[in-house]
């Protein structure tokens, strides 16, 4: 009789156990996290404008010291981020780099060369600029100055804007004097942006574009956009493409409250 009770405990225990093991991937499934939607930059066009304008990119100019400085992949990663915003659509960064070629282009020097490139690549924008700080070492640091040139007939240039002066964008003396062009060679909008990791509200805005990019519950979360340069850069054009748009609603409603008292 005891042997009949130990030999039932031990099949009720091993069919325990193979219950328990079967729901495991029930509750793993069940214990995934949901998805959340990371942030979306809307461009400010699409009430003023039916054709979409579209965004190219020039290579940057490497103005950081650090010749590791990988301006390419920053320029990628501009036009990855501009691809993404809302009421725009962009180019990239090969087709801008094969245009210059076939105009025999090696950089953006003056407005008129933005012009032409734009014009090459049918865009309706052209933005330009150079990267002013690049430190990959932990915590990684980034610098971009961003000028957005229009290109002449652009869907951007409906109406005029008040000018921008890209002086501050110079650091070479014996360069063109871009400040000395006409009104229609300022740019639409400019951005200068210093991204230091060690800086608080730069680490709280990492969080914020980290949000709905990466899985949570792994081992680095949101802070393994600060442990590769790769993914700092995609932050930091990320982010300056969103001050750019930010320029731009300033301009687009300062163009809406001054065009009725022109007329």
């Amino acid at each position: 009789m005891l042997k009949v009770f130990c030999r039932r405990a031990r099949t009720l225990t091993v069919l325990s156990l193979a219950l328990l093991s079967s729901n495991l991937p029930l509750t793993g499934c069940q214990s995934k996290p949901e998805l959340v939607a990371p942030e979306v930059i809307v461009a400010p066009y699409g009430a003023t404008n039916m054709q979409t304008p579209v965004f190219a990119v020039a290579p940057l100019r490497n103005e950081s010291g650090v010749s590791a400085a990988d301006t390419l992949r920053v320029g990628d990663a501009l036009c990855a981020r501009l691809s993404e915003v809302r009421g725009i659509a962009a180019l990239p960064l090969n087709r801008t780099i094969s245009a210059m070629r076939a105009l025999r282009m090696s950089e953006v020097r003056t407005p008129e060369d933005a012009r032409r490139l734009a014009t090459a690549v049918g865009a309706d924008a052209l933005i330009v600029g150079s990267v002013t700080a690049y430190d990959p070492y932990d915590p990684p640091k980034m610098g971009l100055t961003l000028g957005m040139y229009a290109r002449p007939g652009s869907v951007l240039t409906t109406t005029q804007a008040a000018p921008l002066d890209l002086k501050g964008m110079q650091t070479q003396p014996d360069e063109t004097n871009w400040s000395s062009a006409t009104f229609a060679d300022k740019p639409l909008s400019v951005v200068s942006e210093h991204l230091d990791a060690a800086n608080h509200e730069v680490l709280m805005n990492v969080q914020r574009y980290a949000e709905g990019r990466h899985r949570s519950g792994t081992a680095l979360g949101w802070e393994r956009y600060i442990k590769s340069m790769d993914l700092y850069t995609d932050f930091a054009a990320s982010w300056a493409v969103q001050r750019l748009m930010q320029q731009e609603r300033l301009r687009v409603a300062r163009q809406r409250v001054e065009k009725p008292a022109n007329r």
